[in-house]
């Protein structure tokens, strides 16, 4: 699915010195959490907003309603950003696993993660919307953290909301 040598120009950045953080970014069904997973298997600690609401509150539309995610979001960010910052002070090379749509988000994260003696690699993973339709439906059959159901409204509103990364450093992979 990824080339090697995308996870080449990561693992070159690594040391003891300064931990890396790499920052995943892309639609729902980009292949964030697979490539993720990839780097988990080589000693990256993964962060997933999914995965924390999961263990938390349970699926969301099943657990709990709708209307509580974006607020569930919000919670588990703030969890997962404060582990962040612990895995940075303890040296250690993290992943994170979230969609970063938004460039002032990614703008915020980066400053976040130098701040705290990290540094970081931005990595969008770009995909057609047609793929991403015929992944989610696979998807949607799924019962994990990281499948929770996408609706073609929902999917759209991603697509046409989504800010795609240009001259932050980012790193395109084709997926």
């Amino acid at each position: 699915m990824f080339e090697k040598n995308c996870y080449d120009l990561i693992y070159d950045e690594q040391n003891g010195l300064t931990p890396l953080v790499v920052m995943m970014c892309g639609v729902a069904g980009s292949g964030k959490t697979t490539f993720s997973q990839q780097l988990e298997k080589k000693g990256f600690v993964r962060l997933s907003i999914d995965e924390e609401i999961w263990s938390t509150q349970g699926r969301w539309g099943i657990d709990f309603p709708m209307e509580k995610f974006e607020e569930y979001r919000k919670e588990a960010e703030s969890k997962l950003r404060q582990r962040l910052i612990h895995y940075i002070h303890e040296k250690q090379q993290v992943v994170i696993d979230f969609s970063f749509w938004n460039r002032s988000r990614r703008i915020e994260y980066k400053k976040l993660i130098e701040e705290a003696g990290g540094k970081w690699k931005l990595i969008y993973l770009k995909v057609h919307p047609d793929e991403l339709r015929k992944r989610l439906k696979l998807r949607n059959e799924r019962f994990d953290a990281n499948s929770f159901p996408i609706s073609e409204e929902l999917l759209v509103s991603y697509l046409t909301g989504f800010e795609v990364p240009m001259g932050e450093g980012e790193i395109v992979v084709e997926n």
